[in-house]
């Protein structure tokens, strides 16, 4: 169990200089004060740095000074605030059989801290939640938690009892008239569990239904520390709009503490005011959500760029001096050899990569896929007339090409959809036209296309396909290919059966991609996978040339790979010129029944509402949807299309500093070519802009 230690205090030294790296601190604060384990940097939006140090009431009453930390006097230009310390792991150090997981790691969540844990799957996130929940002992160090305070926690797995009703498990057996006077817990039931019957059977609802029931019964209580495992699996983008909000409002600036593991970027960004990066056995802490997390990360990353090429240098300068020899090398210093053996071992961890970036695709004609006028319908008994309409009257013609992402609550129609796309529904009214060379392939949640496979080791499974692939003009094996796409060697002699979702999850997908389709559908490609395998997927998908449908309640991802967005709503199939923001203001104002609106009507913050009137004034276009439709496939084609020539400017750039500067011509004729360059992407920004009025 956690060790109970009375409540500590921060003493948060605040330095006005943003780039003081080195503070003073031993100048402003006697030397009896000690640097605690859970003592780490952060920084303020406009607070420059600032280094925080824990101080416990026990080290602080030994001193000669014994005087509040309130009366301490510090040196300007330092100022003193107080902060208070949740709970912290000191020198943990957990291994399992096959590996060690953490190795003398040291965290700590303060008062007001709301901190995102990413990772690689398999790094230890959870386990980090389950060893600062208490629910799991580490093999070493300890885990202290200020006294009275009260932890939640919301597992991955499944902790409801099917015996239950929904209302018990969210309520318990509290009156009624009791909850039903908290705000606060009308808000969750309203949020999550509003289309959900209040006296279901825990035992009759669906996976992502339980996942809801589950989040309310946590969130309807009060807790000091909040630990979320992956909250938005299961959520649609309504769902995770209205969480993020709620926890904001609910877990602000100073009041209490949050932590969340969770693939969802977009989620990351909005809530979290500190990332930390579980990798390699450590956890490395980054300020900022998880935009300002990859600008640090990157940052990193091309420092340790730089002392992997100053390392690469000295050892082959004394692998030269160790290869001078045998009889000049039997008198060498030992320290010296010792050295250069040093250097040869310290070789920095490989970060798995994925570089598929050109896969043959079969020819696409101009005719893809066309629904005209298409109804579907199911039988209900429970409906006057028996029937219930799913789609009404949608007309959608699918181009070479297209990117689109599809939005939609739960049971709006989604799948419905893509099922007449795919062939696998016939409508009930109306036509569906496929072209005559089109090749569909869908990566569904499900992973049926590797049930087959499931026996067999990966390198069968992937040599089956084809004996070599071309790849950045390189030819690959099957088990080449397999290591670019992040497997390890011992991975690719794996049963599928024994993969991780996550890498069930990439080979599905490389699967697909394999057998060359030219549209290809992703239903909620985000499942499993983490933040860096969501990046690398994204890149891939990039430079994907098929059509492409997306669904997906991965916002960030959604908005990344798509050039326009569609909503299925009360049956209708409406365009979203605005994108995601749209959608989310149409659902707010009721356009997405009763169910959704509720849950948005707390979702839209007040800020949104401005949006809200713009977002319907775009919603009615001054041109036909054929032409919004044309004008924002352009727009997203200029896009890419200036990314590239960015990178070739970039790339001459460099080749006209590296040129030989008495060579007047060739530099001449590489000037001529970055003219040229800038030529194209000015014209392109003015049709850019245009485009942009246009859409609105």
């Amino acid at each position: 169990m956690p060790v109970r230690v009375p409540p500590l205090v921060a003493v948060a030294i605040r330095y006005p200089n943003f780039g003081q790296r080195t503070a003073p601190c031993r100048k402003c604060f006697p030397q009896f004060i000690k640097y605690p384990p859970w003592a780490r940097p952060t920084h303020g939006a406009n607070a420059g740095f600032r280094r925080v140090l824990q101080l416990s009431f026990q080290t602080f009453n030994r001193s000669p000074h014994r005087l509040p930390h309130r009366q301490l006097k510090i040196p300007s230009p330092c100022t003193l605030e107080g902060v208070a310390h949740l709970l912290g792991g000191e020198s943990l150090h957990l291994e399992f059989p096959t590996r060690t997981i953490f190795e003398g790691i040291t965290v700590g969540l303060n008062e007001g801290d709301r901190i995102g844990i990413v990772g690689r799957n398999g790094d230890g996130k959870s386990t980090l939640m389950k060893i600062l929940t208490g629910r799991l002992e580490p093999d070493s160090g300890r885990v202290t938690v200020r006294g009275g305070t009260r932890i939640g926690y919301l597992d991955q797995s499944d902790v409801l009892d099917d015996d239950h009703t929904v209302g018990y498990a969210i309520v318990g057996d509290t009156p009624e008239y009791e909850w039903a006077s908290q705000a606060r817990i009308r808000d969750v039931i309203s949020g999550l569990v509003s289309d959900l019957p209040w006296d279901a059977q825990v035992s009759s609802l669906s996976g992502g239904q339980r996942r809801r029931v589950a989040l309310a019964s946590l969130l309807a209580q009060e807790w000091d520390v909040l630990m979320l495992d992956e909250p938005t699996n299961h959520l649609d983008v309504e769902a995770i709009t209205w969480l993020a909000g709620h926890l904001k409002s609910r877990w602000s600036k100073n009041a209490g503490g949050l932590m969340v593991v969770t693939h969802d970027r977009w989620f990351l960004d909005e809530i979290c005011t500190d990332t930390w990066e579980v990798h390699d056995r450590i956890v490395e802490p980054f300020e900022g959500g998880y935009a300002a997390y990859i600008l640090q990360r990157v940052e990193r990353d091309r420092q340790a760029a730089a002392a992997e090429a100053k390392r690469q240098n000295l050892m082959r300068k004394e692998l030269a001096w160790l290869r001078r020899g045998a009889p000049a090398r039997t008198s060498k210093p030992k320290f010296r050899i010792d050295a250069a053996n040093a250097l040869i071992a310290d070789v920095p961890p490989v970060r798995d990569t994925v570089e598929l970036k050109k896969m043959a695709v079969s020819r696409l004609g101009k005719d893809v896929v066309d629904l005209e006028n298409v109804s579907v319908t199911y039988d209900d008994p429970s409906l006057p007339g028996g029937k219930r309409p799913v789609l009404k009257k949608v007309t959608w013609r699918i181009a070479p090409g297209e990117r689109t992402g599809i939005l939609g609550v739960n049971g709006a129609g989604k799948s419905t959809l893509l099922s007449l796309v795919t062939g696998d529904l016939k409508p009930t009214e109306g036509r569906v036209k496929h072209g005559k060379t089109v090749k569909i392939s869908t990566l569904t949640q499900q992973l049926d296309e590797l049930k087959e496979v499931e026996n067999d080791r990966v390198s069968d499974v992937i040599g089956r396909k084809k004996r070599s692939y071309i790849a950045d003009g390189k030819e690959l094996s099957p088990s080449q290919m397999l290591e670019r796409l992040g497997f390890t060697s011992a991975q690719l002699s794996t049963p599928v059966k024994d993969l991780s979702g996550g890498q069930k999850r990439r080979l599905q997908l490389m699967l697909i991609l394999l057998d060359e389709p030219n549209v290809l559908i992703l239903d909620e490609p985000s499942n499993d996978l983490d933040t860096d395998m969501l990046a690398a997927m994204e890149d891939l998908l990039d430079t994907w040339p098929g059509t492409l449908l997306v669904v997906s309640h991965d916002r960030y991802l959604m908005e990344r790979v798509t050039d326009q967005q569609y909503a299925v709503i009360d049956g209708s199939f409406r365009h979203l010129p605005g994108g995601v923001d749209e959608y989310l203001a149409l659902s707010a104002a009721g356009a997405g029944g009763s169910a959704a609106g509720s849950a948005q009507a707390r979702a839209a913050a007040p800020t949104q509402k401005a949006s809200t009137q713009e977002a319907e004034a775009s919603a009615k276009p001054k041109v036909s949807g054929a032409e919004l439709r044309a004008a924002q496939k352009e727009s997203g084609a200029i896009e890419r299309r200036l990314a590239k020539l960015a990178t070739e400017q970039e790339k001459l750039s460099e080749q006209m500093s590296a040129h030989d500067a008495s060579d007047y011509a060739g530099l001449a004729a590489l000037g001529e070519q970055q003219q040229a360059l800038q030529d194209e992407i000015d014209e392109l920004e003015m049709r850019w802009l245009e485009l942009s009025e246009l859409l609105g």
